[in-house]
């Protein structure tokens, strides 16, 4: 596995394999790998020639008062994890080259952003929709993979890679889940013993909203009140950021909840906060 660690070089890497007939594929990660992450490269592997990772913790996508300085880090595991599985680049840019003196360029898109996790972290997607701008940029793949357990993101993504021309295939992979069915997420390792045994019941409710939707419950303000009575109930101590039914390409709110549409929620426990979803039809 070879280590990059100039943008120049990475776009050389990313030119050559064009030049040379060669599928690169390109995996996205702020590091702290988990079994979500290693999934993605195991399936970029099996559906290129060459697979780059890019370790960055992106701080224009962190508020304040948010946690970059504490977001959990370990690089030597996380490059051992990646050459077992085969991984060709990992790709370590820096802030001083990714964000010069003077940075004043942001990509944006407007009108997905603003709701679900765009409401309590308002400029938190112009930080995802610039950094994946520019790695897109620099990598230079034929295919980018992603995980579904952020569907806001994917969608914004999709979205700004088709308006913007970028010549790159956006591909969503589904959430990877603990046994007990929790998200896996770097930020799981923020949660007390207490706090990761409550944690399952925020994909066990979204099921049982699904099975609510299934047996002809359509109507999504009172979907949203159940699952929020839910999870008062089985998650004491929680605190609800939102709950809400989003048509799947719009992220608007339907009048019926079913098909074309799903339930994303985000809880914050402690430290953690949590976000998750489901696809209703």
């Amino acid at each position: 596995m070879k280590l990059v660690n100039s943008i120049s070089e990475m776009q050389n890497i990313g030119l050559s394999a064009i030049v040379g007939g060669q599928k690169l594929a390109f995996v996205p990660t702020m590091g702290f790998f988990h079994d979500g992450h290693l999934s993605l490269m195991r399936w970029a592997k099996e559906h290129a020639d060459e697979v780059v990772v890019s370790l960055y913790v992106n701080p224009a996508q962190f508020a304040p008062n948010e946690d970059l300085d504490s977001y959990p880090r370990d690089i030597e595991r996380d490059m051992e994890l990646a050459r077992d599985i085969g991984v060709d680049h990992m790709f370590f840019p820096s802030t001083r080259d990714l964000y010069p003196a003077g940075f004043d360029t942001w990509v944006e898109v407007p009108g997905l952003s603003r709701t679900l996790c765009g409401r309590s972290r308002p400029q938190h997607f112009r930080g995802v929709s610039t950094i994946v701008c520019k790695l897109l940029n620099i990598v230079r793949p034929f295919m980018a993979v992603f995980g579904q357990k952020d569907r806001q993101q994917l969608l914004i993504i999709e979205k700004m890679v088709k308006e913007l021309n970028i010549p790159v295939l956006i591909e969503g992979r589904p959430t990877c889940r603990e046994a007990d069915g929790l998200a896996m997420s770097s930020r799981n390792s923020y949660l007390s013993t207490e706090q990761r045994n409550l944690a399952p019941h925020i994909y066990q409710g979204l099921r049982i909203i699904k099975d609510e939707v299934l047996s002809g419950n359509t109507n999504p303000l009172k979907l949203e009140q159940n699952l929020k009575e839910y999870y008062l109930h089985n998650i004491p101590g929680s605190e609800i950021d939102y709950i809400k039914i989003v048509d799947a390409n719009t992220l608007e709110q339907p009048d019926l909840a079913g098909k074309n549409s799903f339930m994303a929620v985000a809880v914050r426990l402690g430290r953690a906060r949590l976000i998750d979803n489901i696809v209703l039809g």
